[in-house]
């Protein structure tokens, strides 16, 4: 199982990113998809999850600003970034998890004027 992550970049802040996390391989079932970032000297923390039913979970300091989607069909996780702020700045990583709990290896999201 891998999990390819794009869609990380460089904005000011108040603009808009998209990120998409693409599974591919053998996969039996999925329970839940997500998103974690880790900034410089912080530890890793979940910013939005689904579960295979399609319900979210959001960090607070993302609600209303950030949305997590799926398309089943494409084992896609994606997550619509607005407003985004400075403190937004960290690595991106998604995670899959089935049976087992599968990483992304990230994908920088810079947040700057």
């Amino acid at each position: 199982v891998q999990l390819q992550a794009s869609g990380g970049g460089s904005v000011q802040p108040g603009g808009s990113l998209r990120l998409s996390c693409a599974v591919s391989g053998s996969i039996f079932s999925i329970n839940a998809m997500g998103w974690y970032r880790q900034a410089p000297g912080k530890q890793r923390e979940l910013v939005a999850a689904i579960t295979n039913g399609g319900s979210t979970n959001y960090a607070d300091s993302v609600k209303g600003r950030f949305t997590i989607s799926r398309d089943n069909a494409k084992n896609t996780v994606y997550l619509q970034m607005n407003s985004l702020k400075p403190e937004d700045t960290a690595v991106y990583y998604c995670l899959l998890v089935t049976t087992r709990y599968y990483w992304g290896q990230g994908t920088q999201v810079t947040v700057s004027s």
